[in-house]
């Protein structure tokens, strides 16, 4: 059971640091994009959101493919199996359970699940924040603009 923890748990700060780096990085351009006077807000929020959104999804994925790459150092799962797929099951936590972890690595797809759940939910935080500072950085310059 400790060897489930400590390859979990290492796996876990990987995609911690990976997401935040990420995060700082997306953080500081919305930053930077959001300090000039928009004409369309509207336009401007989608040219914000949607590169964010997009580049957190792909951040996932990568996390997603370091898990996978454990449970193939690790030989976690049953041989055949497909591991990213596996991996994007255990993350998200959809659980289908068609494809279950070799009896030794049970533990570790609760511990993706835990990963997965905290990264969405800091992304998702994140989101919410950028959208949150864009609008109101919009709703100033469109009051600054009226007479």
């Amino acid at each position: 059971m400790l060897r489930q923890f400590l390859l979990g748990g290492a796996v876990s700060v990987i995609n911690i640091a990976i997401h935040s780096l990420v995060m700082a990085i997306l953080v500081r351009l919305a930053q930077l994009a959001s300090a000039k006077d928009r004409l369309h807000p509207v336009l401007f929020l989608a040219a914000v959101m949607i590169p964010i959104v997009s580049l957190l999804m792909a951040t996932h994925t990568l996390e997603v493919i370091v898990w996978a790459s454990a449970y193939a150092v690790a030989d976690a799962a049953p041989a055949g199996a497909d591991l990213v797929y596996f991996a994007f099951v255990n993350y998200t936590t959809l659980g289908y359970g068609d494809v279950l972890p070799v009896a030794r690595w049970q533990l570790l797809g609760p511990i993706t699940a835990m990963n997965g759940v905290l990264m969405f939910g800091w992304s998702t935080a994140v989101i919410f924040e950028v959208l949150r500072r864009t609008m109101a950085r919009s709703a100033i310059a469109t009051a600054g603009a009226c007479p």
